[in-house]
């Protein structure tokens, strides 16, 4: 545990934090409680922005969140993934063309793993909300497996648009 100091108004108090120094300002005007910017990102500030990425993902390979969040990062941006699925290892995919053969098979026969609903996505985005860390600048989806994902997704989009209107969907 570690002893910090947060502000409130003008005087500072003592918050208790595990492992994390920094400060925590609050204004408590109407303004920054409606599309405050989350504590960490006037902690670790992003020129480029902060990206939520719903996208798939696998344990071994590079698709979807695995292949987008650390090229993302390198180029500045904070990005903060959910995984749509979690799979082993990507899912087979049959592959016809003129120089494979028919019974080629890209990908592997089986695959292992979780698929997130759109129950539990509205739970991950809630908890987000009610923390005031739903400031972002860019929205990126990829994989979405079943229509009640989609509903929660589209969801998502209008929620983070009512705290950021300018909100870049990818």
């Amino acid at each position: 545990m570690v002893r910090c100091w947060s502000s409130s108004s003008i005087r500072l108090r003592p918050a208790i934090i595990s492992d994390v120094f920094f400060f925590r300002y609050r204004s408590f005007s109407k303004k920054s409680l409606m599309a405050a910017p989350p504590i960490l990102s006037l902690a670790l500030p992003s020129e480029t922005g902060r990206v939520l990425s719903i996208q798939s993902h696998t344990v071994q390979g590079y698709v979807g969140n695995k292949s987008a969040v650390f090229p993302l990062q390198l180029l500045g941006y904070d990005v903060d993934p959910i995984n749509s699925v979690q799979f082993s290892n990507h899912t087979a995919i049959e592959v016809k063309s003129w120089f494979i053969q028919p019974e080629y098979l890209a990908g592997y026969p089986t695959f292992k793993g979780q698929v997130l609903n759109g129950q539990q996505l509205g739970d991950l985005i809630a908890g987000l909300e009610e923390n005031n860390l739903l400031f972002y600048t860019h929205l990126l989806t990829g994989y979405i497996g079943s229509v009640s994902f989609l509903d929660a997704v589209l969801e998502v989009v209008h929620k983070l648009r009512s705290v950021n209107p300018k909100l870049t969907y990818v």
